[in-house]
């Protein structure tokens, strides 16, 4: 079924189509009609599996009844802060070519005064997590006695996440005359306790196959043991263009040791887990939404309520402990019928959970082999070049390749050689850029004092997290990281200055010491035309030099 089918409101129908969407999902085609043109609002219960397009299925006959009267006409119930921006966002989208519709969210974690204001902007739709919203009943700060229509988006989270009676007094405190709908993926006695309490003589609407995982997805294991799991995902993201990667966990201290051992294979990733707090957990979400990272590791509790499309990869880190978690899980992947991938790591002991995950998902989950180390050799190869040439006249281009190929003819090397050869002129010519133009960093970046060091238990990437962390700025803005015994240096552009200096004013290391951070006096000191030739043949032939190495050989001497 078409959107243009539909009864509905020509400015909603243009908004869809600016959206690219023209075909209905299963759960869309089974409400939508019903919905828009039922006068006598019938309450609907409607389970569907995640991912399916519910948010269009109740935020499009919202929008195509509201009037212009300045007050809430429709409430929207979400389980976590994220879901409910999502949720916001997506009406946002909806109603791009309406007039005069202001949706605002209410959640934990952001100030009551920020959210004071947006209410006396006479808000039409609101939506909101429970906890939240109760507190601002109990201020009496929100007026729900003219709500018309109330939305409790994933029910079942709710349940799970414990919100009960806080569902129980929301449903209480609206107004008798509204429709109710009702939605959730896993149907349970809570589900069916609340419909026969709050919703009178629903239409239900179901989408066979609550466990089955979308067809879309391209499943598969990988047998390991559980040291080589680091080294599996690095080869699998290595060989692989993803845009979007999420990985999954069981557990906290999983997510933070996934995410620290990425870290320092070069990876651009974040973690997302229940201990973290909001602030944090919005930057990261923002981040990896606007692709500021491309790796997401989450735990189940933390991913709860996270609507993000075009994820690439979905790589489950462990088998999980509730097999209905892995439909969530690989469900971020494969979205509006798009191809997605999702790979399980699957140890000795982890056997006899995964053959309890593909009964339930009714899943074929075929065998992977682990990428060898070739392949990731080639790919990485193949992408330093490709940026290596990118960056070079298409003249000297020429030049370069001229020069490799008469080096390889001249010795009698092979094509390995060739791409070494390649490459190793390219960093040279990188290298003689770098420090030509050191001198020129002073007016365009600055050099920035802060007082913590390895005595804090911080190292280069620890270090880069908790700037980006605190003043919410790229990773890639953050170069030449110091980091000594007391105190560290980094190096960002002269733009962000003003940012990452009044970011640190109120932080402090735990709870205790103020951390200091100020820009660098002697900035602009050079370095000696020896040490630059000794760092360029390091560089260029030997890689990065090992710093204790170079330790022990002067205490040799």
């Amino acid at each position: 079924m078409k959107f243009s089918e539909l009864n509905l409101n020509p400015f909603l129908l243009k908004a869809i189509n600016r959206l690219g969407l023209t075909t209905l999902t299963p759960i869309q085609e089974k409400v939508l009609p019903v919905s828009l043109n039922d006068l006598d609002n019938n309450d609907i219960i409607a389970q569907a599996p995640t991912g399916t397009g519910k948010t269009i299925a109740f935020g499009l006959p919202i929008l195509n009844k509201l009037t212009d009267e300045d007050f809430i006409q429709a409430l929207v119930l979400a389980p976590t802060r994220e879901l409910a921006n999502q949720i916001k966002d997506d009406l946002g989208d909806y109603a791009y070519y309406l007039s005069d519709v202001n949706v605002c969210a209410l959640y934990g974690g952001e100030d009551y005064e920020k959210q004071f204001r947006s209410l006396k902007k006479h808000p039409k739709i609101i939506v909101a997590t429970p906890g939240r919203l109760l507190d601002h009943i109990r201020r009496s700060s929100i007026d729900l006695s003219h709500v018309t229509t109330l939305v409790i988006d994933e029910a079942d989270e709710m349940l799970d996440m414990g919100f009960r009676d806080d569902l129980n007094n929301i449903l209480s405190s609206v107004s008798c005359h509204h429709q109710t709908l009702l939605f959730f993926a896993t149907i349970s006695k809570g589900i069916e306790e609340i419909a026969n309490s709050y919703l009178n003589n629903p239409k239900r609407f179901q989408v066979e196959g609550k466990n089955e995982a979308a067809k879309t997805i391209k499943q598969f294991y990988i047998k390991c043991e559980p040291d080589d799991k680091i080294e599996i995902i690095s080869r699998i993201i290595d060989i692989n263009e993803y845009r979007l990667v999420m990985i999954f966990c069981n557990t906290k201290l999983e997510v933070d040791y996934v995410t620290s051992n990425l870290m320092q294979r070069g990876f651009l990733v974040e973690g997302l887990h229940g201990d973290m707090k909001q602030m944090q957990r919005d930057n990261v979400m923002n981040r990896f939404r606007n692709g500021n990272i491309n790796i997401l590791v989450a735990s189940d509790v933390a991913a709860r309520g996270i609507d993000i499309d075009d994820v690439d990869c979905v790589i489950n880190y462990s088998v999980p402990t509730d097999e209905e978690n892995y439909v969530h899980r690989i469900g971020r992947t494969g979205r509006a019928n798009k191809a997605g991938l999702a790979i399980l790591l699957v140890t000795k002991g982890e056997t006899y959970r995964m053959k309890q995950v593909v009964n339930y998902s009714k899943s074929k989950i075929d065998l992977m082999a682990v990428p060898p180390l070739e392949e990731v050799l080639k790919a990485r190869a193949k992408r330093l070049i490709s940026k290596a040439l990118d960056t070079i006249p298409p003249r000297r281009e020429e030049l370069i390749i001229e020069q490799a190929i008469e080096e390889t003819i001249k010795n009698e090397v092979d094509g390995y050689d060739l791409i070494a050869g390649l490459i190793t002129l390219k960093l040279q010519e990188n290298i003689n850029q770098s420090i030509s133009s050191e001198e020129n960093h002073s007016s365009t970046e600055s050099r920035i004092f802060i007082s913590v060091g390895k005595k804090d238990n911080y190292k280069s990437s620890t270090l880069v997290k908790l700037i980006v962390n605190i003043s919410d700025i790229n990773r890639d803005d953050i170069s030449r990281v110091d980091v000594h015994d007391s105190f560290s240096f980094f190096t960002i552009p002269s733009k962000l200055l003003n940012k990452v200096l009044t970011s640190f004013n109120e932080v402090t290391t735990d709870g205790k010491r103020k951390v200091i951070v100020e820009e660098a006096k002697d900035k602009g000191k050079k370095t000696s035309s020896k040490a630059k030739e000794v760092s360029k043949y390091d560089y260029a032939h030997h890689g990065k030099k090992d710093r204790s190495e170079s330790k022990s050989k002067k205490k040799k001497k």
